[in-house]
């Protein structure tokens, strides 16, 4: 190195020195280096005790390390010189201000447990009106409102053999205010059974722009007006369904957070109403995928989904999964037993949901009434460690053999109610693990009730 080189190095090595400690001693109008706290806070006591000037502080480039040392705030030593030091505690997350009270939080977990108590599951009478005239379409009845009502008064009006099975039912917004010849209302039917009622409060999916066919949920906006209303009218819990969908490219990373993050506002909005959200992330069985890949994203997607609820400050033991069962898809040319859908169901479940969730209530999502009552007696004989409970909230699998019965007749209704009874006697078995195959695979129990890219 040249000497002319060698003293712009050195000079340039003193205009540093002299910046660094002209920072640190607040003698320049430059931004001071953002320091933790307790090192600001020793810099700040050595300006305090030394009246030298800018000269004096610059005399020795030891002077940073002479500055006197003091406690760090966990106990540890800690100087000035040490500008990489861990923030201390005093940089705090933000405080949590309480989004339930004690007694909210209360009532919430009750009405939870209530409607999985041992061997009591869910049925899922939420269909809506377009909902409706697909299945009306399929036995040749006319969907009108009088025949909705007709038709779910057959299911309310089963005996007292349900009360032991059905631990609440979910109601579409126009059920909730129909009554049945007598003039009863069905909300008052149903908690006459010590039901709970549910209500659906999604607006149903719209698109997801700038994907491949992907979607969100709406009906956030106004949301907390209406459980208001809802929680006067009858209702303690709540139903909103996400949609997602497997393929080479989905689910998107947008449609995986943007789903999550739309059933925690649901979730926190509905406990700020004394109701208890079921959150629905339904992975749609459409598709080639085995059942591995399934697993696969159904984790991914549980995850995001706990993220968010964690991020909203939902309470857990106030909610319910409604998740899919782990299958592969509709168009896989493999099949799988029960036994192996309920290991990858649970496992799945086991690396994703936090125990403290009050329970699991499984959509059937397009398996016979069969299937799907198999595959939930094995989940709850899996070897596998199960700190929640897990049983059912069918439409379809509650459903098909009832409404294959009635067929809009009058004379029908009493064993349309029977074959109702039946399905929800055989799902209370199997949310005990005590069910076996019925042994008959030619009845309507037996039939796929699959519909491609489902909707309510």
């Amino acid at each position: 190195m040249t000497e002319a080189a060698s003293e712009r190095a050195h000079c340039n090595s003193v205009q540093n020195r002299r910046i660094t400690v002209a920072y640190i001693r607040g003698l320049t109008s430059r931004p001071r280096p953002r320091l933790p706290v307790f090192v600001e806070s020793h810099v700040a006591l050595r300006h305090s005790r030394s009246s030298s000037t800018e000269e004096k502080a610059l005399k020795s480039r030891s002077d940073l390390q002479q500055l006197p040392t003091s406690r760090h705030p966990e106990g540890r030593s800690c100087c000035a010189s040490h500008l990489y030091c861990t923030a201390p505690p005093s940089l705090k997350m933000p405080h949590q201000y309480p989004a339930l009270s004690p007694e909210q939080k209360k009532e919430l977990a009750d009405i939870a447990q209530q409607i999985i108590a041992p061997g009591k599951g869910i049925l899922a009478a939420d269909e809506s009106v377009g909902s409706m005239a697909k299945r009306f379409n399929q036995i040749g009845v006319e969907n009108t409102e009088e025949n909705r009502r007709l038709y779910r008064q057959l299911l309310f009006s089963a005996d007292e053999r349900i009360n032991s099975c059905i631990g609440g039912v979910i109601f579409f917004h126009e059920t909730l205010y129909q009554s049945n010849d007598d003039g009863v209302s069905f909300v008052q039917m149903i908690k006459d059974k010590g039901i709970l009622v549910g209500i659906k409060v999604d607006k149903g999916v719209v698109p997801l722009a700038g994907t491949n066919g992907e979607t969100t949920t709406q009906g956030l906006d106004g949301l907390s007006e209406r459980c208001a209303q809802y929680k006067k009218d009858g209702a303690d819990f709540a139903k909103w369904r996400c949609v997602l969908k497997i393929s080479e490219t989905t689910p998107s990373e947008l449609s995986i957070l943007e789903n999550a993050n739309v059933l925690a506002r649901y979730a926190s909005i509905c406990q700020q109403n004394g109701i208890v959200p079921i959150v629905e992330p339904e992975i749609l069985p459409d598709g080639e995928h085995d059942l591995k890949r399934c697993q696969y994203i159904t984790e991914k997607v549980l995850a995001a989904v706990y993220k968010a609820l964690s991020d909203h400050h939902v309470y857990l033991e106030g909610t319910l999964l409604k998740p899919n069962m782990v299958t592969a898809g509709h168009a896989c040319p493999s099949k799988y037993t029960a036994e192996e859908i309920a290991m990858a169901t649970v496992t799945a479940l086991r690396r994703t949901v936090p125990p403290a969730v009050a329970g699991v209530t499984f959509l059937s999502g397009g398996q016979s009434e069969e299937e799907a009552s198999l595959n939930l007696s094995a989940m709850n004989n899996c070897p596998l460690g199960r700190p929640w409970a897990l049983t059912f909230s069918y439409g379809r699998a509650l459903q098909a053999s009832a409404l294959n019965a009635w067929r809009g007749q009058k004379e029908n209704e009493s064993a349309a109610t029977e074959e109702f009874i039946k399905r929800a006697e055989v799902n209370s078995l199997a949310a005990l693990g005590k069910y076996e195959a019925s042994g008959d695979g030619s009845g309507a129990a037996s039939q796929s009730l699959y519909v491609a890219n489902h909707a309510y």
